[in-house]
């Protein structure tokens, strides 16, 4: 008898062996510095040191400057006890990690960056321990507001839109911004963009307001910086209006794109942003800032991190503080500029290829994805998929139940959680439920992202049993009930294990389905410890400008789904056909034909 094909097990422990093979690969790295790529989030220094930005548009204006404090309280007449901390001594910081040199995750896991640094320093003269957490700018300000985090700290341009959510304090830097468009752009300023032209911004920052509110256009709205400049590099989008640092740092030698003009406005500075009603944290900021001036660590912050000229009439920290001493950056600038040589355009195939597929930074990245995405991500798939298997099975039932106080509430629940967006739900319950339960939790929302996540798959899991158990014909249930077993039992005995039998391969698709929704943790705000597969893999992509890093962790991701593809497949076929019977060997064969004749 020929033996049966073994193509499927063969194919999964090929990807078994492609598994082990990238983790050595990602063991036997260093994790340092194998791309060739230069780390963006680190202070260049002043030898890097910008001129400030040319080109502005003519209707730029200065504005009035009307919040900055006209003097702030003596550091030793601030009791750190009354500043509404949520953990007493801590500054609890929610920060970006794709915006270098602004704010960033460094190649160790730090959240660091020029606004992170001299949030640093304010924190040691007040006497807190500042603890970072990263989380999406669309959601910043919404978590500062309600507690999340004491402070924001994401190169935040203070608007009035934005004072009637949180407050802000002094500013501490200025920004210009940039109209970044392809060489030989019909495009030439900003008043060259009209309805019809494709604007990329990141959502939710002053450039999308800027577009959208000022220039009343639609805007191309990106997650990340890096995302809408590698939109522009391949003519996805027209013309990009980015911060003057993240822009000028975001073009490269060879790139086939410049900056054509910048506007600023001094009525908007950047600043922290703090809850609203607390004007004791406010105040402490603002003295922790004038004192980090005054005695020239902001000076050596600004020189190593963003070495640029302040705007003619602009000067960090209160009306009183002094005007920190910073070199002369045009001077430097000027010493240190090279000479304008044109680069040939790359090729499409060339920029996919440096974009997309840089083998020294997935080695650089798997050291990462595997030490600190992964369990993550597996930590927050496994616990909201078996927590959301027992409230779906419930649910299932209480689905099918003969009373309809058991069916209409499971109904309302399942269409609820079912047509709500995953990142809405995220939001409701980390943001929602969040504060009531942080004397539990520690203000961690990190169990509460896998409680939203259980919710949000219990909905569809509870329909994948519900409908499984509905697909077992009548009979079964009136065999067990002929045989002397009541109801229950026969729904618990029979005709529930059969429907959940048929239903397998459909409960894999979504907890495959749950592993990719955990990347959506990242909007209530992690630690650097907590950040899953996609959050590393962004990180590393803010650090070096380049794709390749969310390629690595796509790559990642593959290697957890499709094994479990196979394995649910496989189990679905034994239960159905059970085990393939194997072919006698030669020796078998003779004794059970022996004494048969020939």
């Amino acid at each position: 008898m020929a033996r049966l094909p073994v193509s499927r097990p063969r194919a999964l422990i090929a990807l078994m062996a492609a598994m082990m093979l990238l983790f050595a690969v990602a063991c036997s790295s260093d994790g340092g510095s194998s791309s060739q790529a230069s780390n963006l989030c680190a202070p260049p220094g002043p030898s890097a040191a910008s001129p400030a930005p040319t080109k502005l548009a003519s209707g730029a204006t200065a504005g009035t400057d009307r919040y900055t404090t006209a003097t702030t309280a003596p550091l030793n007449s601030i009791d750190i006890t009354k500043l509404g901390l949520s953990q007493p001594g801590v500054l609890s910081v929610g920060t970006l990690s794709d915006a270098p040199p602004s704010i960033c995750v460094n190649p160790s896991g730090t959240f660091t960056g020029f606004d992170n640094e001299l949030l640093k320093a304010i924190g040691a003269k007040l006497g807190l321990r500042v603890q970072f957490s990263g989380t999406e700018f669309a959601s910043l300000l919404s978590l500062v507001a309600t507690g999340r985090f004491d402070v924001g700290s994401s190169s935040i341009t203070t608007t009035d839109a934005r004072r009637q959510q949180v407050g802000f304090t002094n500013g501490y830097d200025f920004g210009y911004f940039s109209l970044v468009v392809p060489n030989g752009s019909a495009i030439h300023g900003f008043s060259d963009l009209k309805p019809g032209v494709r604007i990329g911004v990141v959502q939710g920052t002053v450039q999308d307001e800027y577009v959208t509110g000022t220039l009343h256009l639609d805007a191309v709205k990106f997650p990340d910086y890096n995302t809408a400049y590698a939109n522009l590099k391949t003519g996805q989008i027209d013309a990009w209006v980015a911060p003057s640092q993240q822009a000028t740092g975001a073009i490269k030698p060879g790139d086939p794109t410049s900056i054509v003009q910048n506007t600023f406005s001094l009525d908007n500075f950047t600043a922290w942003a703090v809850r609203k009603n607390n004007q004791p944290l406010i105040d402490a900021l603002n003295s922790g800032l004038d004192a980090v001036i005054a005695d020239g660590t902001y000076a050596k912050l600004y020189s190593d991190w963003v070495p640029r000229p302040l705007p003619p009439g602009w000067k960090p920290g209160s009306k009183s503080a002094p005007m920190p001493q910073l070199p002369d950056f045009e001077k430097i600038a000027a010493e240190h500029q090279h000479s304008d040589q044109q680069n040939a355009p790359k090729s499409t195939l060339t920029q996919l290829k440096e974009t997309f597929f840089d083998w020294s930074l997935y080695r650089k990245a798997f050291p990462d994805l595997f030490k600190t995405g992964l369990p993550n991500t597996l930590i927050l798939a496994l616990v909201s998929g078996v927590l959301g298997t027992l409230i779906g099975i419930l649910l299932a039932v209480a689905g099918i139940s003969r009373t309809r106080w058991l069916r209409w509430p499971a109904r309302v629940y399942t269409d609820i959680f079912r047509g709500l967006p995953a990142v809405v739900i995220i939001l409701l319950i980390g943001l929602g439920i969040g504060p009531v339960v942080k004397g539990i939790t520690g203000n961690n929302p990190y169990w509460l992202g896998a409680v939203a996540l259980a919710l949000l798959a219990s909905a569809y899991i509870g329909e994948i049993f519900r409908s499984g158990i509905q697909s077992v014909e009548p009979g079964q249930l009136e065999a067990a009930r002929a045989i002397g077993f009541g109801y229950r039992q026969s729904m618990t005995l029979v005709v529930i294990p059969q429907g959940v039998r048929r239903v397998l391969p459909a409960l894999m698709n979504q907890f495959i389905a749950l592993i990719k929704d955990s990347s959506l943790i990242y909007f209530l705000g992690l630690l650097a410890s907590q950040r899953e597969l996609f959050a590393v893999g962004r990180d590393l992509n803010s650090q070096t400008g380049n794709l390749s890093p969310l390629v690595a962790a796509g790559l990642v991701y593959l290697l957890l789904t499709i094994p479990l593809t196979h394995l649910v497949n496989y189990i679905d076929r034994r239960l159905r056909t059970g085990r393939a019977e194997a072919a006698a060997d030669e020796i078998d064969q003779a004794v059970i034909t022996e004494g048969r004749g020939a």
